[in-house]
């Protein structure tokens, strides 16, 4: 293809993959597409590493990072205060989890363990705004082509370091209104998501949601994002007026994806009816895989689920410290909750399947085609 967005990164076709795994980012780059790296579950020592093995493997294609700085948050979770549960969070919301944890049968870890891998999983979580700067230091030592905020505008200081290194800046857009905050702010394009994508998303749909944004921030690029794993869904969105699409979920499910053999089978189990959304993951709407994790927030009695980042560190410093350990034996999947499994499909499409319980993993490169 040959539309402005394949011009302005020098790519053969206008496939934005977002994935958490450096292999999948390689490989769609190489490619053709454009392999974007989210970078909010590692700390910024973490970004240099990542970063730099990529660079060492993709053969000088374009590939971009994605961050989470989102305009409003709670900020009583920055700092060291992220690392002290009891003072950060209620009682009855601490209560609630490890009540969560102890009724699926996952047994608490011993306490000088339990303290250390908390640590490393809250660090590893960065949500504000101080936080994902500080990883965008160590990313502009890498030639990286594109900066992505997932959540709220960039500010216009982070554009301007941007353009000024020759780095293309877009962000996430829910509605016309967040799409003409992103162009104010100085984005390159937008990339517009309906309620079918994982992650965070509105409640908007794609088919109509991408003309309204393509409408509302003409003549500047849209890439259409939210259930899309086919080619068929890449043609309603260029049919739209998108110049290319911004997709995720269909990557955890191919041969380069780092997610567990566990979660790809119940990713390829799973329908687009399996799929909600939710406040339980971060404290802002999240589509996710239906769990009971999710059926427990959910429930009569249930604490109301605390503003964003407090919910995901609750859950990633107190939950995935003991349920998402794969070295621990004897831990059935069923009834039990989610073992952080946060990036699930909302979309209709999905890589390899022909129905549900069809399945069958493909390299990410062979999805690109």
């Amino acid at each position: 293809m040959d539309n402005r967005l394949c011009r302005m990164f020098g790519i053969d076709t206008p496939i934005f993959a977002f994935s958490h795994c450096r292999d999948v980012v390689v490989e769609v780059s190489k490619a053709g597409g454009l392999g974007v790296l989210g970078l909010a579950r590692m700390a910024p020592e973490r970004v240099d590493e990542e970063l730099r093995w990529i660079d060492e493997r993709i053969g000088g294609r374009p590939y971009g990072v994605d961050i989470l700085m989102p305009s409003s948050y709670d900020s009583t979770g920055e700092g060291e205060a992220k690392f002290d549960p009891e003072a950060l969070f209620p009682p009855e919301h601490l209560a609630f989890v490890r009540e969560l944890l102890d009724s699926a049968g996952v047994p608490p870890l011993p306490a000088d363990e339990a303290a250390r891998i908390e640590r490393e999983l809250v660090s590893s979580f960065n949500f504000t705004r101080a936080e994902s700067v500080a990883m965008l230091d160590r990313a502009f030592e890498h030639p990286i082509a594109l900066i992505v905020n997932a959540l709220g505008s960039p500010p216009p200081e982070l554009a301007a370091r941007a353009h000024a290194r020759g780095i293309k800046v877009a962000a996430l857009a829910g509605a016309p209104k967040h799409a003409l905050r992103h162009r104010d702010a100085g984005c390159d394009f937008v990339i517009a998501v309906g309620t079918e994508a994982g992650g965070h998303t509105g409640e908007t749909t794609s088919l109509v949601l991408w003309p309204r944004i393509v409408d509302a921030v003409a003549p500047l690029p849209v890439l259409g994002g939210g259930g899309v794993g086919r080619g068929r869904q890449m043609a309603a969105a260029l049919a739209l007026g998108c110049e290319g699409v911004w997709c995720g979920s269909v990557w955890l499910k191919t041969v380069q994806s780092e997610v567990t053999p566990e979660i790809k089978a119940r990713l390829f189990a799973a329908g687009a009816d399996d799929a909600v959304l939710t406040r339980s993951v971060t404290g802002k709407p999240c589509r996710t895989l239906r769990s009971a994790f999710t059926d427990a927030w959910d429930a009569p009695g249930a604490p109301p689920t605390l503003p964003a980042p407090l919910q995901a560190i609750l859950w990633w410093g107190q939950g995935r410290t003991r349920a998402g350990l794969p070295h621990l034996p004897g831990r059935p999947d069923r009834g039990r909750p989610a073992r952080g499994n946060f990036g699930a499909p909302g979309g209709a499409g999905h890589a390899g399947r022909t129905g549900r319980g069809q399945a069958a993993a493909r390299p990410a490169a062979r999805l690109r085609r």
